[in-house]
């Protein structure tokens, strides 16, 4: 059976989390605070602890304990409860006593992050991210606000593989120029083309690929940017108190979407560069990478998931600023009403210009 392990309070005995306001290890029961740096030796102690000296051979249950479809099961140590997780459960708490509990196995070796962004922003960030959210859309069902509830908000650590690599580009661009002049007898138009090529390199520091089984790959990538600037070298304490995943998805398996981002942002930058046409249109594009470096982080998500009218919506906001996403229900009758607004607008424009210009004729 896996190894779990608990920050227990030293005064209370409660167990401690993370503070996102703070930015410290806090006891919900006591209110002592510790500083974040002064667990890390606290990890290196149960990494380095021995098993234990007798080992019990039985059979009595020992299939299901391990897995049932892809299931393990792990026993909190401060009350005994079983604790149920498919095989990415990083971090999460007791179901039955609450306590924050991480899943010590899911980070050795290579498993291990090698940096974690901290959650920033609090579940009531979240709350109020989802109310701003819903202001000012004015497809938006009245009733959506009203009756809309939250059925669960939850504190997620995402697993991301970050990329950083040079993109050499070659790209040929066809483009033209176009100029329209009159006299008193005929309108001209005059199209001057052009073959231009740019080439050079851009370097990549920490492109973020989702590498969750279980969240979108769109969803993530709505909620970028990340500040790097802000991440830290992995702990374990900074998991207290919120979920976690183990990666789902492996490094290799990545790569793809991380060669399609550098690139796609390669044409986008080398585009801006060419200024002053008509018309330009990438003709030959030759993008390489290398010296690619890959690296492990946890990056902190806020799921909010609320039912409405019997259906489910879910909502997402980056933990670390407060980028709130999610798709929200379009009022069909205020849709139409708007549509024909629109077009009575346009009617009454396109009535005056007629006859502003038949005046005038």
């Amino acid at each position: 059976m896996a190894d779990i392990h608990e920050y227990k309070c030293p005064n209370c005995g409660g167990g401690i989390e993370f503070d996102s306001t703070l930015q410290t290890m806090k006891c919900p029961y006591c209110d002592t605070t510790f500083d974040v740096e002064s667990l890390r030796q606290f990890d290196e102690v149960l990494n380095q602890q021995p098993e234990d000296d007798i080992h019990w051979n039985t059979n009595a249950g020992s299939e299901w304990n391990e897995t049932a479809d892809g299931m393990h099961v792990y026993v909190c140590k401060s009350c005994g409860g079983e604790i149920v997780g498919d095989e990415t459960l990083a971090a999460t708490e007791c179901p039955y006593c609450g306590n924050p509990v991480v899943i010590q196995e899911q980070f050795k070796g290579m498993l291990r992050p090698d940096y974690v962004i901290p959650f920033k922003l609090d579940k009531e960030a979240a709350k109020k991210g989802l109310l701003a959210h819903l202001q000012g859309k004015k497809l938006l069902p009245k009733l959506f606000k009203e009756k809309n509830h939250i059925d669960e908000i939850k504190g997620i650590y995402v697993p991301f593989w970050l990329f950083s690599a040079d993109a050499n580009a070659n790209i040929r661009y066809k483009a033209t120029r176009v100029r329209t002049w009159s006299d008193s007898d005929y309108d001209y138009t005059e199209t001057s083309h052009y073959s231009i090529f740019r080439a050079g390199s851009i370097s990549f520091d920490h492109i973020p690929v989702d590498g969750s089984k279980t969240m979108a790959d769109d969803l993530m990538e709505s909620l970028e940017p990340f500040d790097f600037s802000q991440a830290v070298d992995f702990q374990t304490a900074y998991l207290s108190g919120y979920l976690a995943d183990k990666y789902g998805i492996d490094a290799e398996a990545s790569v793809p979407r991380a060669n399609e981002r550098a690139k796609r942002t390669t044409e986008a930058a080398f585009r801006e560069t060419v200024q002053g046409y008509t018309t330009v249109n990438a003709d030959q594009t030759n993008i390489s990478l290398e010296n690619g470096v890959t690296k492990y982080a946890l990056y902190p998500v806020w799921l909010l998931n609320t039912t409405w009218n019997n259906q489910k919506f879910t909502f997402a906001m980056n933990g670390q600023t407060g980028k709130f996403v999610g798709n929200l229900p379009i009022d069909k009758k205020k849709r139409w009403l708007y549509r024909l607004m629109y077009a009575g607008i346009f009617a009454v424009i396109a009535f005056l210009i007629i006859h502003f210009f038949g005046f005038f004729g």
